[in-house]
């Protein structure tokens, strides 16, 4: 890889189908080697087309990331619960191909989701990180403004091991400073 390369910035902009490809395999890699995701099998292509159409009929961004035109992530928010008081309230995906980590790509999706939110009126953003011991995630979240609300022990059995769930959350606008608005 060239200096000029190692230094690119991520651009960004809203997936599209011509996407599902790469956000298919990057899932993939994530769901196959680690626990940041419960899945056990990796979702085929048209599922995760299903998934990204659901998300943005709720009216809600899904983003990639490009470096040097190639897509090396995404990110995407959905309802944190299906009951209707958490209505004001989102979950946040972030995923990165692993030979884009350390690259800017998490944190410029994460920052510019955040934006998106807020600016659809949401109040408050959860992660829910697989493995409390993937650092690198809670340091992205920490990054974006995050805090850590909780820990989750052994809650999922993942790879031969029990693995834990954190739960880290952002307050979007102003928070619960002040009622929504209706």
């Amino acid at each position: 890889m060239s200096l000029a390369a190692a230094r690119s910035l991520p651009s960004l902009r809203d997936a599209t189908d011509a996407d599902l490809a790469a956000i298919a395999a990057i899932y993939a890699h994530h769901v196959r080697t680690g626990r940041a995701s419960f899945e056990l099998e990796p979702p085929s292509e048209a599922e995760i087309g299903r998934r990204r159409a659901d998300v943005l009929a709720r009216g809600l961004p899904y983003l990639v990331a490009e470096l040097d035109g190639t897509v090396v992530g995404f990110a995407y928010a959905g309802p944190y619960r299906p009951r209707p008081a958490y209505r004001y309230t989102l979950e946040d995906s972030v995923y990165v191909a692993p030979d884009a980590a350390r690259r800017g790509a998490g944190l410029a999706l994460l920052a510019a989701l955040i934006e998106r939110c807020t600016g659809l009126g949401y109040r408050a953003m959860v992660a829910v990180i697989g493995d409390s011991a993937n650092a690198a995630s809670i340091r992205l979240h920490e990054k974006a403004g995050f805090s850590h609300a909780g820990t989750l022990r052994s809650v999922g059995w993942k790879l031969g091991q029990w693995t834990d769930s954190v739960l880290m959350i952002r307050p979007l606008g102003p928070g619960d400073a002040t009622p929504p608005d209706r």
